[in-house]
């Protein structure tokens, strides 16, 4: 096998080719959870990969990121060999709080179905990746510009990019997998005929503020209100993510910090007195959400992973989650379909991962319509939201339900 560094020149040892050319076995354009947690299961198994990322390291990181994961996937970090720091650094939840009619109602994930969930910002979990991959010896290339594929649905797609000092590259792999989100180039490449786009937008978007304050609960607490939906996460214990329900074109200059925690404080307010640790706030954001399913999800030489194949609305903490789920899968797939060989097997990623993702996706819509309220909400809908969710809370079924959809043992991805 040529080493990824090899120049390939033109037979007869002609004049070099204009863009410097290399080979691997899996070419993987975006450097997030997915595509770096697949690199390292490929690694592990004996698979080279080369990893490419419009975005430098340092902008990564200082990209804050939801982090709540499944126990498989922080188990899947641990028993690869990605990291342990989670076991140290991260924090084991195993209930949330549901709030609502002015008192909160715990969800015991660990007494209802024996599983929790680790709150782990998402920064931290790439770092963990990009650490393990550099330490590994691993190929990422981090800040590289024109990025497009090459004949994807060939026998050798390629990877086309200008690298960060500047020169022009083409990598050949056997297969490309297109990890690198929702606006990235290999969800483009899929083509019109052969694909088909569902998708569903949302009248309403998440305000989100980064506080320097302590947590105000033990757990994360999702708070429905006559005012709308409200959520109190965390991130370390000394910053905390929260988020309130606003309009998608909302103005976040129109919120000083008085005003903002008013809106918080007013939507978690309830007779038990809870109220919310102040601090100042250190960054404001609109995050309009939606949800997406791409089918399929291979196209030749090109699959499609994380945000790029699929996005969920934040509300049930899947999406980080998939994204890991489907690096499971492909690491698998994309493994035996070149040991054999024959890259028909990468036609079975698709249905096993797929039947994670639509679970994940009706999971989120119900957490997300039960919670929000619709900009034309009457008070039949208030009520029916808050019967819901008494039926949610006040019931072994219902709890049950949640715990399964939230914890993840309820998908039935492979």
């Amino acid at each position: 096998m040529r080493s990824l560094s090899e120049e390939l020149r033109p037979a007869g040892g002609g004049r070099a080719l204009a863009s410097a050319q290399t080979r691997t076995e899996v070419g993987i354009v975006g450097a997030g959870p997915a595509g770096l947690m697949l690199a390292h299961l490929l690694a592990n198994a004996g698979i080279e990969s080369v990893v490419i990322d419009n975005r430098t390291r340092a902008a990564i990181e200082a990209t804050h990121r939801a982090g709540i994961l499944e126990d498989r996937n922080m188990r899947l970090l641990v028993e690869s060999g990605a990291s342990d720091r989670i076991l140290r650094h991260g924090s084991k939840h195993a209930g949330i709080d549901l709030r609502f009619g002015g008192h909160s109602h715990r969800i015991d994930f660990s007494a209802l179905v024996g599983a929790a969930v680790w709150l782990y910002p998402q920064t931290e979990i790439f770092a963990d990746l990009a650490d393990a991959r550099e330490r590994n010896g691993g190929d990422v290339r981090f800040g590289v510009t024109d990025t497009r594929l090459v004949d994807p649905a060939g026998d050798r797609p390629a990877m086309s990019f200008t690298d960060s000092d500047g020169h022009a590259r083409e990598v050949r792999c056997e297969v490309i997998v297109g990890a690198d989100g929702s606006r990235g180039v290999c969800r483009s490449a899929m083509p019109t005929a052969r694909r088909t786009f569902f998708h569903r937008a949302y009248p309403f978007a998440w305000f989100g503020v980064l506080v320097a304050a302590p947590p105000s609960a033990a757990e994360l607490v999702y708070a429905h209100s006559d005012r709308g939906f409200a959520l109190i996460s965390q991130r370390t214990p000394s910053l905390q993510r929260m988020y309130f329900q606003c309009d998608p074109d909302e103005d976040v200059s129109r919120w000083p910090d008085d005003r903002i925690w008013d809106e918080l404080q007013a939507r978690v307010r309830g007779a038990d007195d809870f109220a919310l640790r102040e601090g100042p706030i250190t960054d404001k954001s609109v995050l309009p959400f939606r949800s997406f399913v791409c089918e399929p999800m291979r196209h030749g030489g090109l699959v499609l992973a994380g945000d790029a194949a699929h996005t969920v609305p934040p509300t049930g903490a899947k999406g980080l989650n998939l994204a890991l789920a489907d690096a499971r899968i492909l690491a698998d797939v994309v493994e035996r379909a070149i040991r054999t060989g024959d890259r028909e097997v990468l036609d079975e990623y698709g249905p096993r991962a797929l039947a994670g993702v639509w679970r994940a996706q009706y999971f989120s819509y119900w957490m997300t319509t039960m919670l929000h309220r619709a900009p034309d909400a009457t008070a039949f809908d208030l009520h029916r939201q808050r019967a819901e969710l008494r039926a949610v809370a006040n019931s072994a079924a219902g709890a049950t339900f949640l715990a399964e959809g939230y914890t993840g043992l309820g998908s039935s991805s492979g």
